[in-house]
């Protein structure tokens, strides 16, 4: 039985962020985002979330869920005790975490992709994604145009003081080292 789960909680670097870990898969590739329960139609967890006060946004990671809250004058001991109980109802009660076919990751490799942009896609997986997502969060891929890599942060990163810094310090100074056609970073 589900019931004895044991969810632990991790702080991220944003103080209106914490990320659940279930103990289990969540999703089995990727990440998901949802902005608001308009945004959750595929989630059937995401809407179960949203449905207690307070949630702002879900992000959805491989095996964490990233909760953020709408303001800082919540606590999250308040907050907590239904979200855990959200999250236990929810695998108690076998239902796809998302239920239909959902958008892929924009750092898939496409046939289109030039030599460049190829690099760009494989220096994010397989380096910086992890550590983003360590933090509770996803970066994605949104397109390279004149030397920039434009990029869309997610989960506790969207809103977060310290992802300015995540995106020029850490992302842009790894691509300029591996990529020297990239000449900045840019966050859509």
């Amino acid at each position: 039985l589900v019931r004895n789960m044991f969810i632990q909680t991790q702080d991220t670097p944003n103080p209106n962020s914490l990320k659940f870990l279930p103990g289990r898969m969540v999703l089995e590739s990727g990440t998901m985002d949802f902005a608001g329960y308009k945004h959750a139609y595929c989630s059937p967890l995401a809407r179960q979330l949203f449905r207690i006060e307070g949630v702002k946004s879900v992000f959805l990671g491989p095996d964490f869920i990233t909760i953020t809250k709408e303001d800082a004058d919540l606590e999250w001991k308040v907050m907590k005790p239904d979200i855990y109980a959200a999250i236990m109802d929810f695998f108690s009660s076998g239902l796809p975490v998302v239920n239909e076919d959902t958008p892929r990751a924009d750092t898939a490799p496409s046939e289109e992709d030039d030599e460049v942009v190829s690099m760009i896609k494989e220096l994010l997986d397989t380096r910086i994604r992890p550590t983003v997502q360590e933090d509770g969060g996803d970066v994605l891929y949104r397109g390279f145009e004149d030397g920039i890599v434009k990029l869309k942060l997610q989960g506790s990163c969207t809103s977060c003081p310290s992802s300015v810094i995540t995106l020029r310090s850490g992302i842009q100074n790894m691509l300029q080292f591996y990529i020297p056609e990239v000449e900045g970073v840019e966050q859509v």
